[in-house]
């Protein structure tokens, strides 16, 4: 059964999600579907999208939901853990990856403020490992002054991660881009309708070699440039 369906279907606890973010999820979550893994939501709110995680995963899957809400605690069950403090607090983020492991996946839904969003990824992004995915959704609250928004904000997560492709590619900037984590530990930032997907990845090799057979006429004519070259020595 696909997310979509899963969604569609679903009898219990309520779930709220925007219908174009399935395919979002779909193409970069289903590779940890029936693997042991650590999946962190942010955001609790009313604890359907913890269950729907748990279905999608499997059951080696371990759902973590952090919320600032106290009442959030209810939604614990089997596989599934709650806990409760603010997603822009490190020490509390901390503590949860002391408990439960660092996530290979984390799904930022939580208070949509920028600075919020900001402070979650600052401490969570460098931590995860190789060929995890960090998810921000409902961005469109980077374009809204009340969330700490604006199109020319630079503080808005959106416009951090335009910078971010930047940093991304600092090994071809000749210099003027200086190289950091993004660069070194960042496989791919992907943008959709207000959802940004940066994918952990080391990307070790950066040489573009070529292979195969030259044409004739071309080694020809790289045979008489190289005569050329030892007649005018």
């Amino acid at each position: 059964m696909s997310l979509w369906q899963d969604f569609c279907t679903h009898k219990g606890k309520i779930i709220h999600k925007w219908v174009h973010y399935f395919p979002v999820y779909e193409r970069h979550f289903s590779w940890f579907r029936d693997r042991s893994v650590t999946f962190l939501e942010i955001g609790v709110s009313k604890g359907g999208s913890l269950a729907m995680w748990q279905r999608y995963f499997g059951p080696l899957a371990k759902v973590v939901g952090i919320d600032i809400d106290k009442s959030c605690k209810k939604h614990e069950q089997d596989g599934v853990f709650v806990r409760i403090g603010d997603q822009s607090d490190p020490k509390f983020l901390q503590s949860v990856i002391d408990e439960f492991g660092i996530p290979d996946v984390v799904l930022d839904d939580g208070s949509h403020v920028m600075k919020h969003i900001s402070a979650s990824f600052d401490h969570l992004y460098p931590k995860m490992p190789k060929n995890g995915v960090y998810m921000v959704e409902d961005l469109h609250t980077a374009y809204w002054e009340e969330f700490g928004g604006g199109v020319d904000e630079p503080g808005t997560f959106v416009n951090l991660c335009k910078g971010y492709i930047d940093r991304l590619n600092a090994d071809h900037s000749r210099g003027k881009v200086k190289p950091d984590l993004i660069t070194r530990q960042t496989l791919g930032i992907h943008f959709y309708d207000s959802i940004v997907v940066l994918e952990k990845g080391d990307v070790w090799r950066k040489e573009a070699p070529q292979k195969g057979d030259l044409p004739l006429s071309l080694r020809a004519k790289r045979k008489v440039k190289k005569l050329l070259g030892k007649n005018r020595d």
